[in-house]
């Protein structure tokens, strides 16, 4: 079977790739040949082949089309969803751009599943977000909270994670207090750091408008016209994310995440995490996102070792 796209030049300069690596990646994965012809591209194979290349080619070509840039994960994530998802949907998911670094690179959702996270944060109070390393929840989280708090919806950020030993005694690290908690709260700081600037974090945190603390510092306190981020959730105990969850005010948004395989709690503790997804499953104003290995945003070089199983 054959089929003919009209793809203009431009379009077609971004969805072939540098030495036409992205269309080579399509025809390997496809079993295709997919060849230009002045404004056009000549597709051939197999018919349920060359039906989802050609799909593929619609969702590239659309993405550029709209302005977004295509990238070797857009290839990859358009391969994989090529079976669920609509043509037009990588482009309807890089129009939504959340903020901007701090210097200037957009911050969007660029699966389904990311989307589908945003979206469930705009229009709930309480997020519980599941999911492997690299799908972003808390980078995503930090963002959304991060442009509330500049378009003034809230009065102030609150990070926390609970702070799990691994082996090792707080006790044995130098320093004051903080300085004992801080390695565990670091990707926050990063995260902070990248989306608003180390100058402005500064001046916000030392006005008390955004705190990163460990849970332990939650206890006893109402947070009202917040945006509560709890991170590493799968950590806490059923205790602890009781004392969490009421400590929600009136006007705060709540953000909730973890990757409920990857525990370091004792074997006999129960995961506040997974106690809290169960008893609140059909709560109105609550919503849950599982994240996949899907939803794995990485370098990829990265990528593929986590194909071969390294």
């Amino acid at each position: 079977m054959t089929e003919i796209l009209d793809l203009s030049a431009d379009v077609q300069r971004d969805v072939f790739g540098s030495k036409d690596r992205y269309i080579r990646k399509i025809e390997r994965d496809l079993e295709v040949d997919i060849v230009p012809r002045n404004g056009s591209v000549k597709v051939s194979g197999e018919e349920d082949n060359v039906r989802q290349a050609v799909s593929i080619l619609h969702s590239l070509a659309s993405l550029s089309e709209s302005g977004g840039e295509v990238q070797e994960q857009s290839v990859d994530y358009a391969i994989d969803i090529k079976d669920e998802a609509a043509p037009g949907a990588l482009a309807d998911i890089d129009k939504d751009i959340i903020c901007h670094t701090v210097s200037g690179k957009p911050i969007k959702p660029k699966t389904l599943g990311q989307k589908k996270y945003i979206d469930a944060i705009r229009d709930n109070l309480i997020v519980f977000a599941n999911g492997p390393a690299g799908t972003g929840k808390t980078f995503l989280a930090m963002a959304m909270a991060i442009t509330a708090f500049q378009n003034k919806e809230v009065e102030r950020i609150i990070m926390t994670r609970p702070a799990i030993e691994a082996g090792e005694k707080l006790g044995f690290l130098p320093g004051d207090l903080q300085s004992k908690v801080d390695p565990y709260l670091r990707p926050l700081y990063d995260a902070l750091f990248q989306i608003m600037g180390a100058e402005n974090f500064k001046r916000n945190m030392e006005n008390g408008l955004i705190e990163v603390a460990p849970l332990a510092y939650m206890r006893g306190r109402t947070l009202d016209n917040a945006y509560i981020i709890l991170d590493e959730a799968q950590n806490t105990t059923p205790e602890q994310m009781k004392m969490f969850l009421t400590r929600f005010g009136f006007g705060s948004h709540a953000i909730i995440t973890g990757d409920a395989s990857q525990k370091d709690l004792a074997p006999d503790k129960k995961s506040g995490l997974d106690v809290a997804m169960k008893a609140l499953r059909n709560v109105d104003g609550i919503s849950f996102i599982n994240l996949t290995a899907r939803d794995v945003v990485r370098h990829p070089l990265v990528q593929t070792e986590d194909r071969q199983g390294i």
